[in-house]
């Protein structure tokens, strides 16, 4: 298996970022931006179905698309990682017991079945940790730095009933500064929204946790059903939606 064969420096970043020297004091990240297997990860296959690469299990469809969209509405920058969540999940802590999964959504990895602890620290080196270095320089960027988190949902789990939801705002009990209101404010739009909804909005050790809850920074997570952002018109729809409502709330809260 091609590892240290060939020198690091041929290897595309594990990061992308747009707009650095935008001036908005949002900053737009997408931890699961695409469904890329590095070719030193076991051959560029973790041994799943070109299906399942597609699904939900390995990226956030239609995120990096409203990430770049939303960021270019806010004159924002923008930071995304370039490895699939199932490589390694950048919205993990590094101690984190999922940060290589074996099992999701009813699929087997087997590339992670067998991985030891060398292969983890290998995979944190050279794809959890620059991107979190590249998110990390962004965020300090600005002295009154603010963080959307973009991310996005299946709209059904396997052996799962539908979920009720078009998008979610998720945030930490730690800081509710805006995350109620932009609850409320999507909830106005007419958008059936769910608060912390459909899942929890703090993991110990997440993006959110270690790049705005540790620095006092505001902060939001939010969650779009994906077939709604499938396509680009849908991800560009979205933006336009989401980046007067974010600056509204953002204004208001005084912050």
């Amino acid at each position: 298996m091609p590892d240290g064969s060939h020198s690091r420096t041929t290897e595309p970043p594990p990061f992308g970022t747009e707009g650095e020297d935008r001036g908005s004091r949002w900053l737009v990240t997408c931890d699961h931006a695409t469904n890329r297997v590095p070719g030193w990860v076991n051959g560029g296959d973790l041994g799943i179905a070109p299906a399942d690469m597609a699904r939900h299990i390995a990226w956030d469809v239609g995120a990096l698309g409203v990430a770049r969209a939303l960021a270019a509405r806010l004159d924002a920058p923008a930071v995304w990682s370039d490895f699939s969540r199932l490589v390694i999940d950048p919205n993990r802590g590094e101690d984190d017991p999922t940060l290589l999964m074996r099992l999701y959504d009813g699929t087997v990895i087997p590339a992670n079945r067998a991985a030891d602890a060398a292969e983890r620290d290998r995979r944190l080196d050279r794809l959890h940790r620059p991107y979190h270095a590249a998110l990390g320089r962004l965020a300090a960027a600005h002295p009154a730095r603010a963080i959307c988190a973009i991310h996005s949902f299946t709209p059904r789990l396997q052996g799962r009933p539908p979920r009720p939801w078009v998008l979610g705002i998720l945030y930490s009990h730690r800081d509710e500064r805006l995350g109620p209101a932009l609850v409320q404010a999507c909830r106005d739009e007419g958008w059936v929204t769910g608060d912390n909804q459909p899942y929890s909005g703090h993991l110990q050790g997440d993006s959110v946790d270690r790049h705005a809850l540790a620095h006092g920074r505001p902060n939001v997570l939010v969650e779009i059903r994906n077939d709604l952002i499938a396509d680009a018109a849908g991800q560009q729809a979205w933006a336009d939606r989401l980046a007067p409502v974010l600056e509204r709330v953002l204004h208001d809260s005084g912050l």
